[in-house]
């Protein structure tokens, strides 16, 4: 039997290829936009979220069922305006073209000059997750507009509130020539990332990331993919283990570990283990006292990842490892009107309990032992590349053996996912893990077309190299033959 058609689908692959070729007629009519018109769209952007930040935060807690409104503010509003911030600041300064050398520099005496210009791509489509879906949308908007692109965003479907209401906030505050929100699931983002765009980022997981790659392959699009991967914390013998415990524990809780940057498994010595639960038990405690009807604390977005995060739990319970559930107030979360996991640490993982064999995106920590660093690194890479790689301790030497001998997408020391909050440095992933990066300045590098330009002398100096070939031009490639 045939599937029925979905005509809201069907429509929206309609409008998405109408706006796809709007977009692209009007690169073509205006040409590459002004620094002014620029930095009239990131100001745009940024009266956007100001104004509306309240709806956001509401839409974002509706979508969760229960999600901190305060850590909304902090990640979705105010982690959105840094990037467009620095973008609006900085924005002449990237857009100058950069001066090269000429080889071989004697054309340079002569007048010759090479440069690199930076021309918008043209249409650049974004598709974006649920775990911070206004913070991750606006991030890659603000690299797009700041290059000069025009854009077309496809939120998540998991987050249908906060995407419609980005769907309408543009729409009061662009033309959609300059940018358009697609809503729909699956079969939509199916759709959307076949289209010719001049570029493509996706941020998601890695399964869904192969999809993407493989439809903007038919029409040879570049892509930009952030992803995610078994984030590891390697706790040195030199770390101070409260300080160590309150931090990974905070960026383990936030957003209910729903973040693609999440420390995702702990590597500490055999001695410091029973150190680190307690002090993570204490710092739980004093964030969270209670957590079922905590506003602070988030529930995971719905109950099919609900069920997988509890599905790892139970699978490394069974297989032997010794679950610690957090639970400060002793609460019963069997019912609860909200999908919350309290933190829950799994001492012992071992390689075959799937909560060591996949991301976990949840408040599950699991606890390994090393006994040398080299047998920490030799674990790290064995496994695939992971998106960020955070480290605790004060030896240089082990900092320096980490950062140079492992493969991560970036790196935070004596804390986690702080390296993403810095606007200037380049965020993305190695292999698995994404490719391309974005934010600041590399955001802007990403989303533009690199231009090599040449100005040749005037003088006919160069006829030397045309043929009929002889004893001056030999002596020319022989002086380039040399060592």
């Amino acid at each position: 039997m045939n599937k029925p058609v979905d005509p809201t689908v069907e429509e929206a692959k309609v409008r998405m290829r109408a706006v796809l070729e709007l977009q692209k007629r009007a690169n073509d009519a205006k040409g590459p936009p002004s620094a002014r018109l620029r930095r009239d769209r990131l100001n745009r952007c940024i009266e956007l979220l100001l104004a509306h930040k309240a709806e956001f935060v509401e839409a974002m807690n509706a979508d969760f069922g229960a999600r901190s409104r305060d850590m909304s503010l902090l990640t979705d509003i105010a982690g959105a305006l840094g990037p467009l911030k620095l973008a609006r600041e900085e924005l002449e300064g990237w857009m100058k073209p950069q001066r090269r050398k000429v080889t071989p520099a004697a054309l340079g005496l002569f007048g010759a000059r090479a440069e690199v210009r930076y021309q918008p791509k043209g249409v650049v489509g974004v598709m974006t997750p649920w775990n911070f879906p206004v913070q991750l949308a606006i991030d890659a908007i603000a690299g797009a507009f700041a290059a000069g692109n025009r854009v077309m965003l496809k939120p998540s479907e998991f987050t249908p509130v906060t995407s419609e209401l980005l769907a309408k906030t543009f729409d009061l505050y662009f033309d959609e020539d300059e940018i358009a929100v697609i809503l729909g699931g699956a079969d939509v983002g199916a759709a959307f990332s076949a289209l010719p765009f001049d570029h493509l980022i996706f941020t998601g997981a890695t399964s869904v990331a192969r999809h993407v790659m493989r439809a903007a392959a038919e029409n040879l699009v570049p892509v930009t993919l952030e992803l995610g991967g078994k984030s590891p914390v390697i706790i040195s013998k030199s770390a101070d283990i409260t300080k160590t415990a309150a931090r990974v524990m905070t960026g383990k809780t936030m957003n209910a570990g729903q973040i693609c940057l999440a420390p995702d498994y702990v590597l500490a010595p055999r001695e410091s283990v029973d150190g680190f639960v307690a002090a993570a038990k204490a710092s739980v405690a004093k964030m969270y006292p209670t957590i079922k009807d905590n506003g602070d604390y988030t529930s995971i977005i719905n109950q099919r990842h609900y069920d997988r995060i509890r599905g790892l739990i139970s699978d490394a319970a069974a297989k032997g490892a010794q679950v610690i559930e957090i639970n400060p107030a002793g609460e019963d979360f069997s019912q609860q009107e909200h999908r919350k996991i309290p933190p829950t640490l799994i001492v012992g993982a071992t390689d075959e309990m799937s909560v060591m064999q996949e991301e976990i995106f949840g408040p599950v920590l699991p606890i390994r032992t090393y006994t040398t660093l080299d047998e920490s690194i030799s674990e790290i890479n064995a496994r695939p590349r992971p998106l960020a790689l955070y480290y605790f301790g004060d030896d240089e030497a082990e900092i320096d053996a980490l950062t140079s001998r492992t493969h991560s997408g970036g790196v935070t020391i004596n804390d986690v996912i702080f390296h993403f909050t810095m606007d200037d440095l380049p965020f993305g992933g190695v292999g698995p893990s994404g490719m391309g990066a974005y934010h600041g300045r590399r955001g802007f590098v990403e989303f533009s077309h690199e231009k090599a330009i040449y100005r040749q002398i005037s003088s006919e100096l160069l006829a030397m190299m045309r043929p009929p070939y002889g004893a001056t031009f030999r002596k020319q490639v022989a002086a380039r033959l040399k060592g």
